[in-house]
């Protein structure tokens, strides 16, 4: 070969190919985890990932104290095949290996993995497969590429997502609106303790609006409220339509988390032409035309329509008995 064609073939091949090492070297590389398994199972793991260790990322004791590290229970991945630690985080023998690029060698199931959210979900998915889970796929959180370690936590004694106490303040990580929302003076008691976001919404998917546990937001409502379910004689509208129409479904200013003060409320939909239901605004007070009517003080429309999610009376047509 004429020296200006060897010249041109190097320039031509690559260079993985030019030399054996180099491809070696740049295989190692790559983001991967391989298909070999380690020969010692978690033993090989507990030589770095030590249980004593107060290291973020590095401890592994609290994963014993729950149910994944069961070696008796066939389900739990300690208990399935034999293959320990690995039956999550994939084959680790790369991993384990002297000299690998660790962080990209093993699914450790963070957000800075090479993985995808849905390689990181899918030992997981394997696994969970119920009717609680069967929407993942529909719902808000996987479309968002959010996975399961994002909210759950399986190195710990405690998964704090599935304690009612804790669970909101891991959902608030991201839904900053509705932690406002439960500070306001009126709300749903998710503060307190006494309720969680679950109660409401399946985070792990729902064909729903808003990921609702149920399939309409009244019937969701409805699992508490069942003096609001009827059926009624006399039916206030908005009510079996739809309560958000009334009502904030985190938290209002106002009282009975109402989404505005009546008597403005009631006259989105009531026109008080006749009816003695003149709002107490600035242009009502005396020296503007005339001063906002007295009976709606205090209780407003309901003084007079003590009844307004619905009535059973004969007499109940106007709601008011």
């Amino acid at each position: 070969m004429k020296p200006w064609n060897r010249l041109l073939a190097m320039l031509l091949v690559p260079a993985a190919l030019a030399s054996p090492m180099a491809a070696m070297a740049q295989a190692d590389e790559r983001p991967g985890q391989g298909t070999e398994y380690s020969d010692k199972g978690a033993d090989t793991c507990l030589g770095c990932h030590d249980p004593d260790s107060d290291s973020p990322g590095f401890s592994t004791a609290a994963i014993f104290q729950g149910k994944h590290a069961q070696r008796r229970n066939a389900h739990a991945p300690f208990g399935k095949g034999g293959l320990q630690c690995e039956a999550c985080h994939g084959p680790g023998a790369r991993h384990a290996a002297k000299g690998s690029k660790k962080k990209l060698t093993i699914n450790n199931f963070k957000a800075s993995s090479f993985l995808t959210a849905q390689e990181r979900n899918q030992p997981c998915l394997g696994c969970h497969q119920d009717n609680t889970r069967n929407a993942w796929h529909a719902g808000a959180h996987d479309r968002n590429q959010l996975a399961c370690t994002d909210c759950h936590r399986l190195h710990a004694d405690h998964d704090p997502v599935q304690a009612k106490a804790t669970q909101p303040e891991v959902c608030f990580a991201c839904h900053k609106q509705q932690r406002a929302d439960f500070q306001k003076s009126s709300s749903h008691p998710v503060r307190f303790g006494r309720m969680s976001c679950s109660d409401c919404h399946n985070a792990h998917g729902s064909s729903s609006v808003a990921m609702l546990k149920k399939p309409t937001l009244n019937q969701t409502c409805f699992t508490c409220h069942a003096e609001k379910r009827g059926p009624l004689l006399w039916e206030h509208a908005p009510v079996t339509e739809d309560c958000s129409l009334c009502h904030a479904t985190h938290g209002s200013v106002r009282p009975a988390l109402l989404v505005k003060t009546p008597p403005l409320l009631c006259q989105q939909c009531h026109a008080p032409a006749g009816h003695p239901s003149v709002a107490r605004t600035p242009d009502a007070l005396p020296g503007h035309g005339g001063a906002g009517a007295v009976f709606v003080v205090a209780g407003s429309c309901t003084n007079c329509h003590s009844q307004v999610h619905g009535s059973n009376h004969p007499a109940g047509a106007k709601l008011l008995r």
